[in-house]
Protein backbone atom coordinates (compact mmCIF):
# COMPACT_ATOMS: atom_id res chain seq x y z
CA UNK A 1 0.00 0.00 0.00
CA UNK A 2 2.75 2.46 0.90
CA UNK A 3 4.68 1.62 -2.28
CA UNK A 4 1.71 2.39 -4.55
CA UNK A 5 0.86 5.43 -2.43
CA UNK A 6 4.36 6.84 -2.95
CA UNK A 7 4.26 6.19 -6.70
CA UNK A 8 0.88 7.92 -7.09
CA UNK A 9 1.81 10.91 -4.94
CA UNK A 10 5.04 11.54 -6.84
CA UNK A 11 3.83 10.92 -10.38
CA UNK A 12 0.05 11.21 -10.72
CA UNK A 13 -0.79 14.42 -12.57
CA UNK A 14 -2.92 15.32 -15.56
CA UNK A 15 -0.92 17.61 -17.86
CA UNK A 16 -1.78 21.24 -17.21
CA UNK A 17 -3.64 20.45 -13.99
CA UNK A 18 -2.84 20.22 -10.30
CA UNK A 19 -1.60 16.98 -8.74
CA UNK A 20 -3.25 15.54 -5.62
CA UNK A 21 -2.04 17.05 -2.37
CA UNK A 22 -3.36 14.18 -0.23
CA UNK A 23 -4.01 10.48 -0.84
CA UNK A 24 -4.99 7.79 1.65
CA UNK A 25 -5.59 4.07 1.21
CA UNK A 26 -7.59 1.88 3.53
CA UNK A 27 -8.14 -1.85 3.10
CA UNK A 28 -10.64 -3.63 5.31
CA UNK A 29 -10.34 -7.38 5.61
CA UNK A 30 -13.75 -8.60 6.81
CA UNK A 31 -14.45 -12.18 7.87
CA UNK A 32 -17.97 -13.09 8.99
CA UNK A 33 -19.26 -16.39 10.33
CA UNK A 34 -22.96 -16.98 10.89
CA UNK A 35 -25.36 -19.65 12.06
CA UNK A 36 -29.07 -18.94 11.80
CA UNK A 37 -32.22 -21.00 11.91
CA UNK A 38 -35.97 -21.31 12.36
CA UNK A 39 -38.43 -24.00 13.48
CA UNK A 40 -35.80 -26.07 15.27
CA UNK A 41 -33.48 -26.32 12.26
CA UNK A 42 -30.41 -24.50 10.95
CA UNK A 43 -31.18 -22.57 7.76
CA UNK A 44 -27.77 -20.97 7.22
CA UNK A 45 -24.35 -22.13 8.32
CA UNK A 46 -21.51 -20.38 6.56
CA UNK A 47 -18.80 -17.78 6.40
CA UNK A 48 -17.85 -14.91 4.12
CA UNK A 49 -14.45 -13.32 3.55
CA UNK A 50 -13.81 -10.17 1.54
CA UNK A 51 -11.55 -7.16 1.39
CA UNK A 52 -12.67 -3.67 0.48
CA UNK A 53 -10.51 -0.75 -0.55
CA UNK A 54 -11.22 2.90 0.18
CA UNK A 55 -9.21 5.49 -1.75
CA UNK A 56 -9.36 9.18 -0.82
CA UNK A 57 -7.72 11.56 -3.33
CA UNK A 58 -7.83 15.31 -2.75
CA UNK A 59 -6.86 18.11 -5.12
CA UNK A 60 -6.17 21.65 -3.93
CA UNK A 61 -4.96 22.28 -0.38
CA UNK A 62 -6.09 21.99 3.22
CA UNK A 63 -7.84 25.36 3.00
CA UNK A 64 -9.86 24.60 -0.16
CA UNK A 65 -9.94 21.22 -1.83
CA UNK A 66 -12.08 18.97 -4.00
CA UNK A 67 -14.12 17.44 -1.19
CA UNK A 68 -17.78 18.12 -0.63
CA UNK A 69 -21.23 16.67 -1.27
CA UNK A 70 -21.36 14.76 -4.55
CA UNK A 71 -23.67 15.97 -7.30
CA UNK A 72 -26.74 13.72 -7.45
CA UNK A 73 -27.35 14.30 -11.16
CA UNK A 74 -23.90 14.66 -12.70
CA UNK A 75 -24.12 12.94 -16.06
CA UNK A 76 -21.31 14.66 -17.95
CA UNK A 77 -17.58 13.97 -17.70
CA UNK A 78 -17.76 11.34 -14.96
CA UNK A 79 -20.02 9.08 -17.07
CA UNK A 80 -17.28 7.21 -18.94
CA UNK A 81 -18.94 3.80 -18.87
CA UNK A 82 -16.42 2.39 -16.39
CA UNK A 83 -15.93 2.81 -12.66
CA UNK A 84 -13.02 1.17 -10.88
CA UNK A 85 -14.15 -1.58 -8.47
CA UNK A 86 -13.60 -0.98 -4.77
CA UNK A 87 -12.54 -4.52 -3.98
CA UNK A 88 -9.12 -5.70 -2.83
CA UNK A 89 -7.76 -9.23 -3.33
CA UNK A 90 -8.33 -11.70 -0.51
CA UNK A 91 -5.10 -13.35 -1.64
CA UNK A 92 -2.06 -11.76 -0.03
CA UNK A 93 -0.83 -10.73 -3.49
CA UNK A 94 1.01 -7.36 -3.43
CA UNK A 95 0.96 -6.95 -7.22
CA UNK A 96 -2.79 -7.51 -7.43
CA UNK A 97 -3.42 -5.12 -4.53
CA UNK A 98 -1.29 -2.42 -6.15
CA UNK A 99 -3.15 -2.88 -9.43
CA UNK A 100 -6.53 -2.50 -7.70
CA UNK A 101 -5.34 0.61 -5.86
CA UNK A 102 -3.82 2.03 -9.08
CA UNK A 103 -7.13 1.88 -10.95
CA UNK A 104 -9.16 3.24 -8.02
CA UNK A 105 -6.65 6.07 -7.48
CA UNK A 106 -6.78 7.07 -11.14
CA UNK A 107 -10.58 7.14 -11.04
CA UNK A 108 -10.70 9.14 -7.80
CA UNK A 109 -8.09 11.63 -9.01
CA UNK A 110 -10.10 12.46 -12.14
CA UNK A 111 -13.26 12.88 -10.09
CA UNK A 112 -11.44 15.02 -7.51
CA UNK A 113 -9.87 17.24 -10.18
CA UNK A 114 -13.25 17.75 -11.87
CA UNK A 115 -14.91 18.58 -8.53
CA UNK A 116 -12.12 21.01 -7.61
CA UNK A 117 -12.37 22.89 -10.90
CA UNK A 118 -16.16 23.15 -10.51
CA UNK A 119 -15.74 24.44 -6.95
CA UNK A 120 -13.24 27.04 -8.13
CA UNK A 121 -15.56 27.97 -10.99
CA UNK A 122 -18.48 28.65 -8.64
CA UNK A 123 -16.38 31.23 -6.81
CA UNK A 124 -16.55 33.44 -9.93
CA UNK A 125 -20.25 34.07 -9.24
CA UNK A 126 -20.35 33.79 -5.46
CA UNK A 127 -18.74 36.07 -2.92
CA UNK A 128 -16.52 34.55 -0.27
CA UNK A 129 -18.48 33.10 2.63
CA UNK A 130 -16.98 34.34 5.92
CA UNK A 131 -18.52 31.35 7.68
CA UNK A 132 -16.86 28.82 5.38
CA UNK A 133 -14.53 26.45 7.18
CA UNK A 134 -11.41 25.03 5.58
CA UNK A 135 -11.73 21.76 3.66
CA UNK A 136 -9.51 19.37 5.64
CA UNK A 137 -7.94 19.38 9.08
CA UNK A 138 -4.22 18.93 9.66
CA UNK A 139 -3.66 16.01 12.04
CA UNK A 140 -0.58 14.32 13.44
CA UNK A 141 0.05 11.08 11.50
CA UNK A 142 0.04 7.99 13.71
CA UNK A 143 2.07 4.78 13.36
CA UNK A 144 0.31 1.94 15.19
CA UNK A 145 0.19 -1.81 14.76
CA UNK A 146 -2.48 -3.01 17.15
CA UNK A 147 -2.65 -6.43 18.79
CA UNK A 148 -4.06 -9.48 17.05
CA UNK A 149 -7.61 -10.03 18.34
CA UNK A 150 -8.68 -13.70 18.35
CA UNK A 151 -12.14 -14.58 17.03
CA UNK A 152 -12.95 -18.20 17.93
CA UNK A 153 -16.42 -19.34 16.92
CA UNK A 154 -17.78 -22.80 17.73
CA UNK A 155 -20.22 -23.06 14.84
CA UNK A 156 -21.36 -26.64 15.59
CA UNK A 157 -22.20 -25.69 19.19
CA UNK A 158 -24.05 -22.55 18.14
CA UNK A 159 -25.94 -24.57 15.55
CA UNK A 160 -27.22 -26.80 18.34
CA UNK A 161 -28.20 -23.75 20.42
CA UNK A 162 -30.08 -22.25 17.45
CA UNK A 163 -31.99 -25.51 16.95
CA UNK A 164 -33.01 -25.80 20.60
CA UNK A 165 -33.97 -22.13 21.11
CA UNK A 166 -36.11 -21.94 17.96
CA UNK A 167 -37.63 -25.35 18.76
CA UNK A 168 -38.67 -24.08 22.20
CA UNK A 169 -40.58 -21.22 20.54
CA UNK A 170 -42.62 -23.64 18.43
CA UNK A 171 -44.72 -24.38 21.51
CA UNK A 172 -46.20 -20.90 21.14
CA UNK A 173 -48.54 -21.51 18.25
CA UNK A 174 -49.65 -17.89 18.06
CA UNK A 175 -46.11 -17.02 16.82
CA UNK A 176 -46.21 -17.66 13.09
CA UNK A 177 -42.46 -17.15 12.59
CA UNK A 178 -39.38 -17.12 14.80
CA UNK A 179 -35.67 -16.98 14.11
CA UNK A 180 -32.30 -16.93 15.82
CA UNK A 181 -29.00 -15.74 14.38
CA UNK A 182 -25.50 -15.89 15.89
CA UNK A 183 -22.59 -14.12 14.20
CA UNK A 184 -18.98 -13.09 14.61
CA UNK A 185 -17.49 -10.26 12.55
CA UNK A 186 -13.69 -9.98 12.48
CA UNK A 187 -12.23 -6.86 10.85
CA UNK A 188 -8.61 -6.00 10.10
CA UNK A 189 -8.12 -2.43 8.94
CA UNK A 190 -4.88 -1.34 7.21
CA UNK A 191 -4.51 2.40 6.61
CA UNK A 192 -1.77 4.49 4.98
CA UNK A 193 -1.64 8.11 3.84
CA UNK A 194 0.73 10.54 2.15
CA UNK A 195 0.92 12.41 5.46
CA UNK A 196 2.78 9.40 6.86
CA UNK A 197 0.02 7.65 8.79
CA UNK A 198 0.36 3.86 9.01
CA UNK A 199 -2.17 1.84 11.01
CA UNK A 200 -3.16 -1.79 11.40
CA UNK A 201 -6.03 -2.37 13.82
CA UNK A 202 -8.34 -5.31 14.50
CA UNK A 203 -11.88 -5.47 15.83
CA UNK A 204 -14.19 -8.37 16.69
CA UNK A 205 -17.93 -8.21 17.33
CA UNK A 206 -20.12 -11.15 18.37
CA UNK A 207 -23.89 -10.96 18.12
CA UNK A 208 -26.90 -13.13 18.96
CA UNK A 209 -30.41 -12.20 17.87
CA UNK A 210 -33.77 -13.83 18.61
CA UNK A 211 -36.84 -12.51 16.77
CA UNK A 212 -40.49 -13.54 16.66
CA UNK A 213 -43.60 -12.35 14.82
CA UNK A 214 -47.30 -12.63 15.46
CA UNK A 215 -50.51 -10.78 14.65
CA UNK A 216 -53.06 -9.28 16.99
CA UNK A 217 -56.73 -10.31 16.51
CA UNK A 218 -57.25 -7.08 14.52
CA UNK A 219 -54.42 -8.07 12.15
CA UNK A 220 -51.75 -5.68 13.49
CA UNK A 221 -48.26 -7.09 12.90
CA UNK A 222 -46.30 -7.45 16.14
CA UNK A 223 -42.57 -8.12 16.35
CA UNK A 224 -40.30 -8.55 19.32
CA UNK A 225 -36.63 -9.41 19.62
CA UNK A 226 -33.67 -9.84 21.91
CA UNK A 227 -30.27 -8.64 20.74
CA UNK A 228 -26.94 -9.33 22.43
CA UNK A 229 -23.49 -7.99 21.53
CA UNK A 230 -20.10 -8.81 23.01
CA UNK A 231 -16.41 -8.44 22.13
CA UNK A 232 -15.79 -12.13 22.96
CA UNK A 233 -17.62 -15.39 22.35
CA UNK A 234 -17.76 -15.99 26.11
CA UNK A 235 -19.54 -12.65 26.49
CA UNK A 236 -22.65 -13.95 24.71
CA UNK A 237 -25.38 -15.42 26.92
CA UNK A 238 -25.41 -19.13 27.65
CA UNK A 239 -28.08 -21.45 26.29
CA UNK A 240 -30.15 -21.44 29.48
CA UNK A 241 -30.49 -17.65 29.43
CA UNK A 242 -31.25 -17.62 25.71
CA UNK A 243 -34.07 -20.13 26.19
CA UNK A 244 -35.42 -18.18 29.18
CA UNK A 245 -35.26 -14.89 27.28
CA UNK A 246 -36.99 -16.51 24.30
CA UNK A 247 -39.83 -17.53 26.64
CA UNK A 248 -40.07 -13.98 27.98
CA UNK A 249 -40.17 -12.67 24.41
CA UNK A 250 -43.01 -15.07 23.55
CA UNK A 251 -44.88 -14.03 26.69
CA UNK A 252 -44.52 -10.33 25.78
CA UNK A 253 -45.90 -10.97 22.30
CA UNK A 254 -48.78 -12.94 23.80
CA UNK A 255 -49.61 -9.99 26.04
CA UNK A 256 -49.27 -7.52 23.16
CA UNK A 257 -51.75 -9.56 21.10
CA UNK A 258 -54.37 -8.96 23.78
CA UNK A 259 -53.35 -5.38 24.56
CA UNK A 260 -55.62 -2.57 23.34
CA UNK A 261 -54.47 -0.29 20.52
CA UNK A 262 -54.60 3.26 21.83
CA UNK A 263 -55.37 6.55 20.14
CA UNK A 264 -52.78 9.29 19.54
CA UNK A 265 -51.64 10.84 22.83
CA UNK A 266 -50.08 14.04 24.12
CA UNK A 267 -49.11 14.25 27.76
CA UNK A 268 -46.46 13.28 30.29
CA UNK A 269 -44.38 10.16 29.81
CA UNK A 270 -41.57 8.34 31.54
CA UNK A 271 -38.87 6.92 29.29
CA UNK A 272 -36.89 3.91 30.55
CA UNK A 273 -33.10 4.33 30.33
CA UNK A 274 -32.74 2.51 26.99
CA UNK A 275 -35.58 4.57 25.51
CA UNK A 276 -33.99 7.79 26.80
CA UNK A 277 -30.72 6.87 25.11
CA UNK A 278 -32.38 6.26 21.74
CA UNK A 279 -34.35 9.50 22.20
CA UNK A 280 -31.15 11.54 22.66
CA UNK A 281 -29.45 9.69 19.80
CA UNK A 282 -32.21 10.65 17.37
CA UNK A 283 -33.25 14.07 18.66
CA UNK A 284 -29.81 15.49 19.53
CA UNK A 285 -26.93 13.29 18.37
CA UNK A 286 -27.50 13.36 14.61
CA UNK A 287 -27.92 17.14 14.71
CA UNK A 288 -24.47 17.53 16.28
CA UNK A 289 -22.65 15.71 13.45
CA UNK A 290 -20.08 18.10 12.04
CA UNK A 291 -20.77 17.77 8.31
CA UNK A 292 -24.39 18.77 8.89
CA UNK A 293 -23.28 22.20 10.14
CA UNK A 294 -21.61 22.99 6.79
CA UNK A 295 -24.21 21.58 4.40
CA UNK A 296 -26.79 24.17 3.33
CA UNK A 297 -29.15 21.33 2.43
CA UNK A 298 -29.35 20.44 6.13
CA UNK A 299 -31.59 21.99 8.78
CA UNK A 300 -28.48 22.84 10.88
CA UNK A 301 -30.41 22.92 14.14
CA UNK A 302 -27.35 23.67 16.29
CA UNK A 303 -25.26 25.75 13.87
CA UNK A 304 -24.00 28.92 15.58
CA UNK A 305 -25.24 27.72 18.98
CA UNK A 306 -21.85 26.96 20.57
CA UNK A 307 -21.72 28.63 23.98
CA UNK A 308 -25.49 28.87 24.18
CA UNK A 309 -28.01 26.91 26.22
CA UNK A 310 -29.66 24.16 24.17
CA UNK A 311 -30.78 21.72 26.91
CA UNK A 312 -31.99 22.00 30.51
CA UNK A 313 -29.02 22.95 32.69
CA UNK A 314 -29.02 19.66 34.60
CA UNK A 315 -28.21 17.65 31.45
CA UNK A 316 -24.88 16.95 29.74
CA UNK A 317 -24.14 14.85 26.65
CA UNK A 318 -20.77 13.22 25.97
CA UNK A 319 -19.68 10.96 23.14
CA UNK A 320 -16.74 8.78 24.11
CA UNK A 321 -15.53 5.98 21.82
CA UNK A 322 -12.60 5.27 24.18
CA UNK A 323 -14.89 3.59 26.74
CA UNK A 324 -15.10 -0.19 26.20
CA UNK A 325 -17.72 -0.90 28.87
CA UNK A 326 -19.83 0.67 31.61
CA UNK A 327 -20.76 -1.28 34.73
CA UNK A 328 -19.66 -4.52 32.99
CA UNK A 329 -21.85 -3.81 29.94
CA UNK A 330 -19.73 -3.84 26.75
CA UNK A 331 -20.31 -0.85 24.49
CA UNK A 332 -20.66 -1.26 20.72
CA UNK A 333 -19.26 2.18 19.94
CA UNK A 334 -15.76 1.47 21.28
CA UNK A 335 -12.78 1.88 18.93
CA UNK A 336 -9.18 3.11 18.97
CA UNK A 337 -8.90 5.02 15.68
CA UNK A 338 -11.56 6.34 13.36
CA UNK A 339 -11.75 5.68 9.60
CA UNK A 340 -9.43 8.62 8.86
CA UNK A 341 -6.64 7.40 11.12
CA UNK A 342 -7.41 9.87 13.93
CA UNK A 343 -7.35 8.58 17.53
CA UNK A 344 -10.75 8.18 19.18
CA UNK A 345 -11.40 11.00 21.65
CA UNK A 346 -13.89 11.86 24.37
CA UNK A 347 -16.02 14.78 23.18
CA UNK A 348 -18.05 16.80 25.70
CA UNK A 349 -20.82 17.95 23.36
CA UNK A 350 -23.18 19.61 25.82
CA UNK A 351 -22.15 20.54 29.37
CA UNK A 352 -24.76 21.67 31.88
CA UNK A 353 -27.09 22.48 28.99
CA UNK A 354 -24.50 24.57 27.09
CA UNK A 355 -23.36 23.46 23.62
CA UNK A 356 -19.56 23.04 23.66
CA UNK A 357 -18.60 21.28 20.43
CA UNK A 358 -19.73 18.96 17.65
CA UNK A 359 -18.93 15.44 16.55
CA UNK A 360 -15.99 16.10 14.23
CA UNK A 361 -14.25 14.22 11.43
CA UNK A 362 -11.46 15.74 9.34
CA UNK A 363 -14.05 17.98 7.67
CA UNK A 364 -13.76 20.99 9.98
CA UNK A 365 -16.53 23.18 11.30
CA UNK A 366 -16.00 26.92 11.69
CA UNK A 367 -14.27 27.47 15.02
CA UNK A 368 -12.96 23.89 15.31
CA UNK A 369 -9.69 23.21 13.51
CA UNK A 370 -9.20 19.56 14.43
CA UNK A 371 -11.04 16.26 14.32
CA UNK A 372 -12.11 14.66 17.59
CA UNK A 373 -11.85 11.17 16.12
CA UNK A 374 -15.46 10.63 15.04
CA UNK A 375 -14.98 10.12 11.28
CA UNK A 376 -16.78 6.79 10.83
CA UNK A 377 -18.00 4.61 7.98
CA UNK A 378 -19.03 1.07 7.14
CA UNK A 379 -17.29 -0.88 4.39
CA UNK A 380 -15.70 1.49 1.91
CA UNK A 381 -18.10 4.41 2.23
CA UNK A 382 -16.78 7.93 2.70
CA UNK A 383 -16.39 8.65 6.42
CA UNK A 384 -18.33 11.46 8.10
CA UNK A 385 -18.75 12.50 11.73
CA UNK A 386 -20.91 9.97 13.56
CA UNK A 387 -21.85 9.04 17.10
CA UNK A 388 -20.09 6.20 18.94
CA UNK A 389 -20.85 5.86 22.68
CA UNK A 390 -23.35 8.62 23.50
CA UNK A 391 -23.59 9.17 27.25
CA UNK A 392 -26.28 11.30 28.92
CA UNK A 393 -25.46 12.64 32.37
CA UNK A 394 -27.82 14.35 34.80
CA UNK A 395 -27.44 16.27 38.05
CA UNK A 396 -31.19 16.14 38.80
CA UNK A 397 -31.91 12.57 39.83
CA UNK A 398 -34.62 10.84 41.85
CA UNK A 399 -35.35 7.19 42.56
CA UNK A 400 -37.80 5.09 40.54
CA UNK A 401 -40.67 5.44 43.02
CA UNK A 402 -40.42 9.24 42.97
CA UNK A 403 -40.26 9.26 39.16
CA UNK A 404 -43.50 7.34 39.03
CA UNK A 405 -45.15 9.57 41.64
CA UNK A 406 -44.17 12.72 39.73
CA UNK A 407 -45.40 11.18 36.46
CA UNK A 408 -48.87 10.47 37.88
CA UNK A 409 -49.10 13.88 39.54
CA UNK A 410 -48.09 15.60 36.31
CA UNK A 411 -50.85 13.77 34.42
CA UNK A 412 -53.39 14.82 37.08
CA UNK A 413 -52.25 18.43 36.84
CA UNK A 414 -52.74 18.28 33.06
CA UNK A 415 -56.18 16.67 33.51
CA UNK A 416 -55.11 13.52 31.70
CA UNK A 417 -56.84 10.22 32.50
CA UNK A 418 -53.56 8.34 32.24
CA UNK A 419 -49.81 8.74 31.81
CA UNK A 420 -47.40 6.58 29.79
CA UNK A 421 -44.28 4.59 30.58
CA UNK A 422 -42.14 3.58 27.58
CA UNK A 423 -40.11 0.64 28.84
CA UNK A 424 -38.50 -0.69 25.67
CA UNK A 425 -37.78 0.54 22.14
CA UNK A 426 -36.63 -1.11 18.93
CA UNK A 427 -34.90 1.98 17.56
CA UNK A 428 -35.75 5.21 15.83
CA UNK A 429 -35.02 7.59 12.98
CA UNK A 430 -34.83 11.30 12.36
CA UNK A 431 -35.03 13.84 9.58
CA UNK A 432 -32.33 16.54 9.52
CA UNK A 433 -32.86 17.85 5.98
CA UNK A 434 -33.40 21.57 5.47
CA UNK A 435 -36.04 20.74 2.84
CA UNK A 436 -38.39 19.12 5.34
CA UNK A 437 -39.64 19.36 8.90
CA UNK A 438 -37.11 18.91 11.70
CA UNK A 439 -38.55 15.87 13.45
CA UNK A 440 -37.66 12.53 14.99
CA UNK A 441 -39.48 9.25 15.53
CA UNK A 442 -38.97 6.45 18.03
CA UNK A 443 -40.44 2.96 17.79
CA UNK A 444 -41.57 1.87 21.27
CA UNK A 445 -41.93 -1.86 21.83
CA UNK A 446 -43.44 -1.94 25.32
CA UNK A 447 -45.70 0.98 26.28
CA UNK A 448 -47.76 0.99 29.50
CA UNK A 449 -50.47 3.44 30.49
CA UNK A 450 -51.07 4.21 34.15
CA UNK A 451 -54.53 5.14 35.33
CA UNK A 452 -54.01 8.31 37.38
CA UNK A 453 -56.80 7.41 39.81
CA UNK A 454 -56.12 3.74 40.48
CA UNK A 455 -52.43 3.47 39.54
CA UNK A 456 -53.23 0.37 37.47
CA UNK A 457 -50.75 -0.36 34.65
CA UNK A 458 -51.94 -1.67 31.31
CA UNK A 459 -49.86 -2.73 28.31
CA UNK A 460 -50.93 -0.94 25.09
CA UNK A 461 -49.83 -1.02 21.47
CA UNK A 462 -50.04 0.71 18.12
CA UNK A 463 -48.22 4.03 18.65
CA UNK A 464 -44.90 5.72 17.80
CA UNK A 465 -43.09 8.51 19.64
CA UNK A 466 -42.75 11.63 17.47
CA UNK A 467 -41.77 15.25 17.96
CA UNK A 468 -39.56 18.17 17.10
CA UNK A 469 -36.16 17.90 18.78
CA UNK A 470 -35.66 21.24 20.56
CA UNK A 471 -39.20 21.39 21.91
CA UNK A 472 -39.32 17.82 23.22
CA UNK A 473 -35.82 17.62 24.66
CA UNK A 474 -36.39 20.79 26.69
CA UNK A 475 -39.46 19.28 28.35
CA UNK A 476 -37.37 16.82 30.36
CA UNK A 477 -38.20 17.56 33.99
CA UNK A 478 -35.97 15.15 35.89
CA UNK A 479 -34.16 11.83 35.51
CA UNK A 480 -33.64 8.57 37.34
CA UNK A 481 -30.50 7.34 39.08
CA UNK A 482 -29.90 4.06 37.25
CA UNK A 483 -28.11 4.01 33.90
CA UNK A 484 -29.21 1.75 31.05
CA UNK A 485 -27.21 0.67 27.99
CA UNK A 486 -28.65 0.35 24.49
CA UNK A 487 -26.38 -1.38 21.95
CA UNK A 488 -27.13 -1.49 18.26
CA UNK A 489 -26.23 -0.16 14.83
CA UNK A 490 -26.97 3.28 13.40
CA UNK A 491 -27.55 3.86 9.70
CA UNK A 492 -26.74 7.15 7.97
CA UNK A 493 -24.89 8.45 4.91
CA UNK A 494 -21.71 6.53 5.69
CA UNK A 495 -23.48 3.22 6.32
CA UNK A 496 -24.35 1.21 9.43
CA UNK A 497 -21.86 1.61 12.27
CA UNK A 498 -21.99 0.09 15.78
CA UNK A 499 -23.18 2.52 18.45
CA UNK A 500 -24.23 2.60 22.09
CA UNK A 501 -26.23 4.92 24.30
CA UNK A 502 -25.88 5.20 28.07
CA UNK A 503 -28.62 7.15 29.85
CA UNK A 504 -30.92 7.29 32.89
CA UNK A 505 -34.71 7.20 32.80
CA UNK A 506 -36.22 10.56 31.87
CA UNK A 507 -39.50 12.16 32.91
CA UNK A 508 -40.89 14.38 30.13
CA UNK A 509 -43.76 16.78 30.77
CA UNK A 510 -45.22 16.34 27.30
CA UNK A 511 -44.64 13.88 24.48
CA UNK A 512 -46.64 13.06 21.38
CA UNK A 513 -47.48 9.57 20.19
CA UNK A 514 -48.99 8.96 16.77
CA UNK A 515 -50.60 5.86 15.30
CA UNK A 516 -48.25 3.33 13.72
CA UNK A 517 -48.47 2.79 10.00
CA UNK A 518 -51.07 0.12 9.24
CA UNK A 519 -49.42 -3.28 8.81
CA UNK A 520 -52.61 -5.27 9.19
CA UNK A 521 -53.00 -8.63 7.52
CA UNK A 522 -54.34 -12.10 8.01
CA UNK A 523 -52.32 -14.64 9.96
CA UNK A 524 -51.55 -17.95 8.20
CA UNK A 525 -54.83 -19.62 7.19
CA UNK A 526 -53.83 -23.16 8.17
CA UNK A 527 -52.45 -23.99 11.61
CA UNK A 528 -48.70 -24.71 11.72
CA UNK A 529 -47.75 -28.23 10.56
CA UNK A 530 -45.83 -28.85 13.77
Amino acid sequence: MQAELKRAHENLRLKGSEPPYFISYQVKDEHTQEVSGRFGAVFLDGERHDRRATVDVRVGNYELDSSGPSEMFDFDATDTGYTAPKDAPVDDNPAALRAALWLATDDQYKRALSAYLKKRGKSVYRSDDPERASSFTIEEPRHVVGPVVPSPFDRPRWGSVVRRVTASLMAHRELFDTSMRVTVDKGVRTFASTEGAALITETVMYGAHITAWTRAPDGMLLEDSRDYYAPTEAGLPGEAKLVADAETLASELGQLRQAPAIDPYTGPALLAPEATGVFFHEAVGHRLEGERQNDDKEGRTFKGQVGRKVLPDFLSVIDDPTVASIEKFPLNGFYGFDEQGVPAQRAVLIQAGILKTYLLSRSPVKGFAHSNGHGRAAGNREPVARMANTIVESTRQVDDAELRRQLVQMAKDQHKPYALIIRDVTGGNTNTSGFDYQAFKGQPRLVYRIDVETGREELVRGVELVGTPLTTINKIVTTGKTLGVFNGYCGAESGFVPVSTVAPAALISEVELQRKRDENGRPPILPPPY
